[in-house]
């Protein structure tokens, strides 16, 4: 992987009542960012966002290692988008990952949306 990449990261699991009427895989979202040689790990939940900078040496695959821990991950490059405005939005987990990677487009909502859009946009 080279330059700043995301690591996107899909989960299914989810204490939040109302999340389990998602589908049964795809209930959160999460990021790693690449920069340079550090990973950022940025997720955002109901109740707070969890940022922290895992220390991983740059020869592990952490796409391989999430990957084994249950989660699906799909790769892909952080985007500098054109400075368009969209009206407010629900501040979801899929809306904070999609503008950390520079993804615009207002109407992926869940987290399988984002998913099967960034999955085959590739």
């Amino acid at each position: 992987m080279e330059g700043d990449c995301a690591l996107v990261v899909f989960s299914g699991q989810t204490d939040v009542w109302w999340l389990k009427f998602l589908r049964r895989e795809f209930r959160h979202c999460f990021v790693f960012v690449r920069m340079g040689e550090r990973w950022v790990a940025i997720d955002p939940m109901l109740h707070h966002w969890d940022v922290s900078l895992p220390d991983i040496e740059t020869s592990f695959d952490l796409k391989a290692w999430l990957e084994d821990q249950g989660y699906r991950v799909i790769e892909t490059k952080i985007l500098i988008p054109e400075r368009r405005y969209f009206p407010p939005l629900f501040l979801s987990c899929v809306e904070v990952v999609k503008r950390i990677i520079g993804l615009q487009k207002p109407y992926i909502l869940t987290p399988y949306q984002l998913y099967r859009y960034l999955k085959f946009q590739h």
